[in-house]
C-alpha cells in the first residue's frame, strides 16, 4: 500500500500521523450519550487510512455498522510544540474536510470492555480526505461551515464555532504530548447527525470555504 502524499503551495507532505479528536461537539456527545470532556479526547490512525477524493471505499468485513463522521481536517506544516494559541496558528499549512469512518457496533463493544478503539476507527481507508487549501489567515478558523450528504440527502451540518475545543486549542493540546511534525493531520471532531453507510451509497462532504468531495461505498 502506497502512502498518500499531500501537496500545498507546491510543497509536498507525506502524513505519518493522523490525530483524531473525539467528542468535540456538544450535540454529538448528547446523541451518543457521553459526558462532555474536560480536555480533548485524542486517538490516532495510521496513514493507510487516508483515501483521496473520488476513490471507492470497500466496507470493512469485521463489523456491520459503518458510520460516517464529517470533520474539518488540519494539515500541520511546522515542527515543534506551540506554547500558545497565537503560535499554533503558524503551525497550520492547510485546511480541508474529511470523514472519520467508524464501525459503530465494534466501537460500542470495545468501549463496554474498556478496550482501545483501533479496530473500530483505524482500519484501512477509514479516513477519506479532501484536497487541502493553503491557510493564509483569510479563513476564519472560528467560522468554517461544512455538511455531509448521503445519496444527496443532508445528514450533517457543522461549523467550527460549535467546537468545544477550537482548532488552535487542539494544536496546543497535541503539542503538550507530541513533538508536532510537518505532514501531521488533525481530524477535529464531528457534529451531530452521524449515521450508517451501505454498499452503493455515495457520501459527499462539502464546505463553501474548503470544497466538495465524494466517495462511493462498495
Amino acid at each position: 500500500m502506497i502512502a498518500m502524499k499531500v501537496k500545498v503551495k507546491e510543497k509536498n507532505y507525506e502524513p505519518q500521523r493522523i490525530f483524531c479528536i473525539g467528542r468535540n461537539y456538544v450535540e454529538h456527545i448528547r446523541e451518543l450519550d457521553h459526558d462532555v470532556p474536560q480536555q480533548p479526547v485524542i486517538f490516532m490512525k495510521p496513514p493507510t487510512c487516508l483515501v483521496a477524493p473520488g476513490q471507492k471505499i470497500c466496507r470493512p468485513r469485521h463489523g456491520n455498522e459503518l458510520h460516517y463522521e464529517s470533520e474539518i481536517v488540519v494539515l500541520l506544516g511546522a515542527h515543534g510544540r506551540p506554547d500558545s494559541e497565537d503560535e499554533a496558528g503558524s503551525f497550520i499549512a492547510g485546511l480541508t474536510i474529511g470523514l472519520d469512518l467508524t464501525l459503530r457496533d465494534v466501537q460500542n463493544e470495545l468501549k463496554k470492555k474498556g478496550l482501545p478503539w483501533e479496530r473500530a476507527k483505524a482500519f484501512d481507508f477509514s479516513a477519506p480526505v479532501g484536497l487541502f487549501r493553503p491557510f493564509d489567515h483569510t479563513i476564519d478558523l472560528e467560522n468554517i461551515s461544512f455538511s455531509c450528504t448521503v445519496n444527496d440527502l443532508v445528514r450533517q451540518r457543522g461549523n467550527s464555532n460549535l467546537m468545544i475545543f477550537s482548532i488552535k486549542r487542539l494544536i496546543v493540546e497535541l503539542g503538550t504530548v507530541w513533538d508536532l511534525l510537518p505532514g501531521d493531520l488533525v481530524y477535529t471532531g464531528t457534529p451531530a447527525g452521524v449515521g450508517p453507510l451501505a454498499s452503493g451509497d455515495r457520501v459527499t462532504i462539502q464546505s463553501e470555504q474548503l470544497g466538495s468531495y465524494s466517495w462511493e461505498i462498495i
